[in-house]
């Protein structure tokens, strides 16, 4: 059968480091281009320093393309401090992201989806009823196979739907993946889309991805993906 009830939170196992992921970033940020400025603009300033040792003191360089070369000169200087500063930003974005993926773990939180685990006898998914409807909630198994079958009346709103496990003949079924359907009619028999959410704790994050990835439910979602957390 199903019923209405609070979430279960379940014990958290964080993977990856956050030092591993600052360098990272800081080694993408500061790699080839800024090597490839920097190797321009030393070969820039010998050209330039060669240039004025053996000018023709009759036939000195041209006052506008000297001005020129020291504009340019500024110009690559000031492009090599902008990709140091850009760096930075970039290492302290990824710990920041990752500070708050850490933050996550343990929590119980609501993403777009279908599928969740049962586990100890619970399985929790939130209805998205845009307005009162009558619907059938179906549940399936990993392999298809309908598991349970029930008629209720959805109020409008976010609510949670837990269900315990059990078919219609009051079987308990085995912790595993499930997946929910609702089919729903408002008073005058027109259909309802009634979008669904897994509820379920965040298990671990994994520092090692660029955005931080957090397990929920067996599976992967970015920061961005969480809908709402709940207590």
């Amino acid at each position: 059968m199903a019923a209405i009830g609070p979430a279960v939170t379940t014990p958290s196992v964080v993977s990856g480091t956050t030092s591993s992921s600052s360098s990272s970033s800081t080694a993408s940020a500061g790699g080839l281009d800024k090597d490839t400025i920097a190797g321009n603009f030393q070969t820039f300033l010998t050209l330039l320093t060669t240039q004025l040792k053996n000018q023709n003191p009759l036939d000195p360089l041209d006052t506008n393309q000297f001005t020129a070369q020291l504009v340019q000169f500024a110009q690559v200087e000031q492009q090599l401090k902008q990709n140091d500063q850009l760096a930075t930003l970039v290492s302290l974005q990824k710990t920041a992201q990752n500070t708050a993926a850490l933050e996550f773990v343990g929590q119980t939180v609501g993403v777009d989806g279908a599928t969740t685990q049962l586990s100890n006898g619970s399985a929790i998914w939130n209805l998205s009823v845009p307005k009162p409807a009558t619907g059938t909630v179906t549940i399936t198994s990993a392999t298809g196979q309908t598991v349970y079958t029930g008629n209720y009346a959805l109020d409008a709103g976010n609510s949670p739907f837990v269900w315990d496990g059990k078919d219609t003949t009051g079987a308990q079924w085995p912790d595993g993946n499930y997946t929910i359907a609702v089919t729903a009619q408002d008073a005058s028999g027109q259909p309802v889309a009634v979008p669904t959410e897994i509820v379920a704790p965040v298990d671990s994050a994994d520092l090692t991805k660029s955005p931080p990835s957090l397990s929920i439910a067996g599976r992967d979602y970015t920061l961005e993906q969480i809908k709402r957390v709940i207590r």
